[in-house]
């Protein structure tokens, strides 16, 4: 029994010690001191408290101390605490100093928090990108396409990395300085005869402003004749007009066939009239007969004259029919 207390009081150091350096970044306290910075065991353990890793501020830390770097434990905690990348923030710092690039942590750590890659920016601003845009198409005033491709050299501007707009608004407003360039040539011949009048003319309208980049040049890298568009444009106009006609020409023939319609239909009735009259016309005699008012002789009279009028009209027909046959002879 006494050889088994002091065992257990060995196991309760030991797991005690076990927790205390688990919970304490000794390691991390001592290459930190050995390294020159200044950070309190307490402030690890504070780290640890607050749900921070320790080792994501003090390894940051000790690397801008020996860059030279002015920096405290409590600005990056508090940058690490916002959502921050430390370690990113850090490594821009130190390659602005080299480059000489006036830039403040709290500058630095605004741009990171607004979800821009500030050590990219640092880099671009020392080592200038090449921005390409797609083929952009233009119609000169001769209705000839002309399409093309442009490179852009931008730099970033630190100044105005936050809230400033990023690459898709630089490639939006050359290709609108392109095809307003293009547009107001008046062929499309001076476009491929000096492709740098397009570079040049979009240079000059200040294109970056309002965004993060600063642009040094804008080179014309393709350029190439496309369609015929006045031509295509014209060609379907014509198409539209000869559909326009034909519509209208196909309304005249309806409405001349309906006309038609309407005067066959009145002629028939008019027949049908003149056929109802002539039947009523046996009937009148019939009656004057009966009445007295025609006497017999009349009635041969009017034989003779019907008669007379059918045998006229047979010359006249056959007459009419020689003639006829001899034009055709």
């Amino acid at each position: 029994m006494e050889i088994l207390i002091p065992i257990l009081i060995l196991f309760a150091i030991v797991f005690a010690l076990v927790i205390f350096f688990s919970f304490v970044p000794l390691g991390l306290w001592i290459s930190a001191l050995a390294a020159g910075v200044n950070v309190g065991i307490f402030n690890l353990i504070g780290m640890r408290l607050r749900r921070v890793t320790p080792s994501k501020i003090v390894n940051p830390l000790i690397k801008a101390i020996k860059a030279g770097l002015k920096l405290s434990v409590n600005q990056l905690e508090a940058h690490y605490l916002a959502g921050g990348n430390v370690d990113r923030v850090v490594n821009a710092l130190i390659a602005a100093q080299r480059a000489e690039i006036d830039l403040t942590f709290e500058r630095a750590a605004a741009i990171d928090l607004a979800g821009r890659d500030v050590l990219q920016a640092v880099q671009m601003s020392v080592n200038p990108k090449v921005i390409e845009t797609p083929v952009i198409a233009a119609v000169a005033k001769n209705g000839i396409e002309v399409k093309a491709k442009a490179k852009i050299t931008v730099r970033a501007n630190i100044e105005r990395l936050v809230g400033g707009a990023g690459e898709e608004t630089i490639i939006a407003r050359v290709g609108e300085g392109i095809v307003t360039t293009v547009g107001s040539s008046e062929s499309h011949k001076q476009v491929l005869e000096n492709p740098d009048s397009i570079s040049r003319t979009v240079l000059s309208k200040g294109l970056d402003s309002g965004t993060a980049f600063q642009i040094l040049s804008i080179d014309i890298a393709d350029v190439d004749v496309g369609k015929n568009i006045g031509a295509q444009l014209q060609t379907d106009q014509a198409e539209a007009d000869k559909r326009i006609a034909q519509a209208k020409a196909e309304e005249r023939r309806a409405m001349a066939v309906a006309k038609e319609q309407e005067m066959k239909a009145a002629v028939q009735e008019m027949r049908a009239k003149v056929v109802e009259a002539e039947a009523e016309v046996p009937k009148a005699i019939a009656e004057a007969l009966r009445n007295g008012r025609m006497g017999v002789m009349d009635y041969y009279n009017l034989q003779n004259i019907q008669a007379d009028t059918m045998m006229r009209d047979s010359i006249s027909k056959g007459s009419k029919s020689e003639v006829i046959d001899k034009e055709k002879k």
